[in-house]
């Protein structure tokens, strides 16, 4: 068609249809009538032929009309709004758009760029689960294909939901598995819930939400069934998008590798190395030896040895199996089952420092001084065979005297020189002054068949201590020889407490009677003297907590922080590459920097490149730790639904305007008391205080208070517990009115419960969060 001419001199024609087109098909801003009128200059009564040209060509099938705005028919608009669904092995993102007609075929795929350092300030980086606004292009000879620049966030896990489904006559109901979405299901209509069965793990977009009704979903996807309480776990992994199945290439790959021989290799067979381990580890990454130092010169002294599985020498960089490592970051451990980071051949047979089998180490060589204060230290590339595989438990036992047919002939020349070592380490470590914390790490029992049995305590050993400050040592050194050697790593670093979380710490410590200084330089020192002041009361579970719960987190980067908590300058991990990226990146600086073989570290690696990876693992470490914690909740959630109406001990462990948490004295396990059910009185929060006091009454239930509260609802799903507090609270001198009396209502206001500050029943006692 002609491009028409206006005939009124002095104003604008109108443009062709093919300029419209041209103009929609090239651009990379939302597109209408209005965009159109300004890039061509129309104006007046112009407008109205515009909106005719518009309506033939939408009606004729070259254009189509979307809350977007304008696109060529099948195209995606230049900004949309998508659903990341996916991550690749190079950390990029797949998205698909929130509005398809599904008429034409499955949604384009978007591939989304991962925001790099030097991102603006402010700008949320994407994961998977978020709905993004995206500015969005056709890839270059890909058909149909599209990249994808994040303009904004639009909010975090809102573009699916993960739930339980629950059949119905008339289609079925999603009960959500996330606390913060409980009595909030989703109504599922008759055809829209794909291949889910009753009581099934399910993935679920949201289509409509109304101000009356339920929310409509559709099932996008089944997850799973969730049958027995072993595969409670399976909520925690898809609720966090953790990777759990190795693709094919991985594990082909992890099939063809060979046992390395003993080309570069020192030959350390005839050391008398030896693991300690939990009873259950599959894994075995380090092994420790320590003799008297034969040196006149350091009487008294010890060499020490820390040996660990040399993970570099099977997972190359850029090969399958380190993009799937990145990609997982590390190893998440839950009570019934482990989530590796390496598939089972590398991490549980090549690379696992099985006893009396021939397996590659790299070594640390320590000598310390009779003060336990470290004078050097040397690496090594060996071939090492564990003399024997021992728990903790027989290890301490050994040493104490009850030996068995294993450890008998390990003690006076293994076990003795281990404990003398440990105890100079002891005295260096107490003269250093780390963060002294002492909290109960429980553990969940299961039974055969997944439930669960009881929650533990594990008695704290000083085989435990022992490793924990072996391997502290060797991480330091590894950190030390790569600072020397001016060699790019990813350290272990944990800042000093913020100035806001010490004012709040402040205040805690002030409602029990502890001050702590306003002025000088935080250090660990500080907060040991509080818990030493609070050690052998009531209140030393509770200010460990609260002090802990202070602490910035402990992250992975390229610039050297130092370790609040360690009080050390420099510090990296380096003693567990078969479960932590992390270390492995450590391991092949290591090589690089010592010379120890050509599979190192690339002289190519930047600072730069490094960070992004320690931001990556930080942030896996991060899900980890919390899919670890939520399952627990939801374990034990399962675990006390029939004792609903028992009675509890426990403490106040947070306190909101909704209400008050508590921790059970006998899981650990955290539940929430809603506002409205506590008394009769009128319950107004003073923060200053960290309590809720009655208006009439001023009773006050305040952080830190033992009490006795009654449980009213275990929501499995969700791991979520509520209680009804049955204790009086402390009354304030003259107040008026008197003590109201406990309400029986059990109304399912506030919150639900927090998660439960159980650690991870597969701690591995060997300071991995540090």
């Amino acid at each position: 068609m002609a491009r028409r001419i206006n005939p009124n001199p002095g104003q604008s024609a109108l443009p062709s249809r093919e300029q419209i087109l041209a103009f929609i098909a090239q651009a990379t801003e939302k597109v209408g009538k209005r965009e159109i009128a300004a890039a061509f200059d129309i104006k007046g009564a112009d407008r109205i032929g515009l909106k005719r040209i518009l309506k033939e060509i939408e009606e004729e099938g070259e254009i189509e009309r979307g809350r977007a705005g304008l696109v060529p028919p099948g195209r995606l608009p230049p900004v949309t709004l998508a659903d990341i669904k996916s991550r690749d092995r190079d950390g990029d993102f797949f998205a698909v758009p929130v509005e398809w007609d599904h008429a034409k075929g499955p949604p384009p795929k978007i591939l989304v760029s991962s925001p790099r350092s030097g991102k603006k300030p402010g700008r949320a980086a994407p994961g998977i689960g978020d709905r993004a606004l995206l500015r969005v292009e056709l890839i270059p000879g890909e058909s149909g294909r599209y990249s994808g620049r994040v303009i904004k966030v639009i909010g975090k896990n809102k573009a699916e939901v993960i739930g339980v489904y629950r059949s119905g006559p008339d289609g079925g109901r999603i009960v959500p598995v996330e606390k913060r979405a409980q009595g909030r299901e989703i109504a599922i209509p008759a055809g829209e819930e794909g291949e889910a069965r009753d009581g099934d793990l399910v993935s679920v977009s949201l289509v409509s939400e109304s101000r009356f009704g339920l929310p409509r979903g559709r099932v996008t996807e089944r997850l799973g069934s969730l049958g027995s309480e072993r595969a409670v776990s399976l909520i925690a992994l898809h609720l966090h998008h953790i990777p759990h199945v190795f693709a094919a290439d991985t594990l082909a790959e992890a099939d063809a590798v060979e046992p390395v021989g003993m080309k570069g290799r020192e030959d350390w067979r005839a050391e008398p190395l030896l693991t300690i381990d939990p009873p259950d580890a599959k894994d075995h990454d380090d092994a420790v030896m320590a003799m008297p130092d034969p040196d006149e010169a350091n009487q008294g002294g010890f060499v020490v040895t820390v040996a660990i599985a040399d993970v570099a020498a099977y997972v190359r960089p850029g090969s399958a199996l380190d993009r799937e490592a990145l990609l997982r970051g590390n190893s998440v451990y839950f009570p019934d089952r482990v989530v590796p980071m390496l598939p089972e051949r590398i991490s549980n047979d090549l690379c696992s420092l099985r006893e009396k089998e021939d397996r590659p180490a790299i070594a640390v060589r320590m000598v310390i001084g009779p003060d336990g204060v470290k004078k050097r230290h040397s690496f090594h590339r060996v071939m090492m065979r564990s003399r024997a595989k021992l728990s903790y438990a027989q290890a301490q036992a050994a040493i104490d005297g009850f030996t068995d047919e294993t450890t008998a002939p390990l003690v006076e020349p293994i076990l003795r020189p281990l404990w003398a070592a440990y105890a100079a380490l002891t005295a260096a470590r107490e003269a250093r002054g780390p963060l002294a914390l002492d909290l109960p790490e429980r553990k969940v029992l299961l039974t055969p068949d997944g439930a669960v049995d009881r929650v533990v305590v594990p008695a704290r050993l000083d085989a435990h201590r022992l490793i924990e400050e072996f391997m502290i040592q060797a991480n330091v050194a590894a950190a030390e020889t790569l600072e020397q050697a001016k060699q790019p790593l990813i350290y272990r670093v944990h800042d000093e407490p913020a100035l806001e979380k010490m004012r709040a710490l402040g205040e805690v410590l002030a409602s029990i009677g502890i001050k702590i200084p306003k002025e000088g330089a935080l250090r660990p020192a500080l907060f040991n003297r509080i818990l030493g002041s609070v050690a052998e009361t009531e209140h030393a579970i509770f200010i460990n907590e609260v002090v802990l719960r202070s602490q910035a987190q402990a992250v992975y980067a390229a610039q050297n922080l130092g370790h609040f908590g360690l009080n050390l300058r420099r510090y990296a991990h380096f003693t567990s590459p078969i479960r932590r990226y992390a270390d492995l990146i450590v391991h092949r600086a290591l090589i690089a920097a010592c010379r120890l073989g050509p599979d190192g570290l690339s002289s190519d690696v930047t600072v730069g490149a490094l960070d992004q990876i320690g931001e990556q693992i930080s942030a896996a470490e991060r899900r980890a730790m919390a899919a670890e914690r939520e399952t627990i909740d939801r374990l034990i959630a399962h675990h006390l639904a029939d004792r609903v109406g028992a009675t509890f001990t426990g403490q106040i462990s947070g306190v909101t305007r909704a209400g008050l948490f508590i921790k059970l004295d006998e899981t650990g396990a955290d539940g929430f008391v809603p506002i409205s059910t506590i008394g009769n009185d009128f319950y107004h929060h003073d923060e200053a205080r960290h309590a809720l006091v009655g208006s009439r009454s001023g009773e006050t239930h305040r952080l830190g208070d033992r009490v006795e509260v009654r449980l009213v609802e275990a929501a499995a799903v969700a791991g979520a517990l509520r209680f009804e507090l049955l204790s009086e609270g402390q009354t304030r001198p003259g107040a008026g009115g008197a003590r109201s009396p406990r309400s029986p209502s059990f109304h399912k206001a506030g919150a639900p419960g927090r998660p439960a500050g159980i650690r991870n029943s597969g701690s591995r006692h060997r300071g991995s969060r540090r």
